[in-house]
């Protein structure tokens, strides 16, 4: 049981960022593997998995049937996809807690777009995760703008933004 918790444990690491996205995770049932990465980590790092190993055990078994599949496709990715993966969701979590939510709130949606607007909105999102705080907020205070028209608004304010873009 402790050796399953330990590689879970780690997994759930590798998942978050406790752990280097340029190490390999181990394989499933590597305990050696999983007992050097966790004596590598600090006692807060430890900490904070105890307490993701809790959350997770307090997930209807559905919840935690998605997360080990979402694990298992983030182990399956080439080492430089899953460090860049890693890469953009510490820039993620660098952001304002407003801008996080404002953008939680907008991925909550994405599953019911199509293929196209999917690819439009994964573009858009890494472009304002790289962009200077700036522009970043910038683009928050025209969303939050947005949000704020009228239905009525919005529709008079994409047809000006149409003629705009006509040459």
């Amino acid at each position: 049981m402790i050796r399953r918790v330990a590689t879970l444990a780690l997994a759930l690491a590798l998942a978050s960022g406790a752990a280097s996205a340029q190490e390999p995770a181990p394989p499933a049932g590597d305990t050696a593997a999983a007992r050097e990465r966790w004596e590598k980590l600090t006692e807060e790092q430890r900490a904070a998995l105890r307490e993701k190993w809790k959350a997770f055990q307090a997930l209807p078994p559905e919840k935690q049937a998605e997360a080990k599949e979402r694990l298992e496709r983030l182990r399956s990715l080439p080492p430089e996809q899953r460090a860049e993966l890693m890469k953009r969701y510490e820039a993620f979590r660098r952001l304002p807690e407003r801008e996080q939510r404002d953008l939680k709130e907008r991925f909550t949606r994405f599953k019911e777009m199509s293929p196209e607007r999917r690819t439009q909105l994964r573009k858009a999102m890494g472009e304002i995760l790289r962009a200077p705080p700036r522009d970043r907020e910038r683009y928050m205070q025209n969303l939050r703008r947005w949000r704020e028209l009228s239905p009525e608004e919005r529709d008079r304010a994409r047809e000006r933004w149409r003629q705009r873009r006509v040459p």
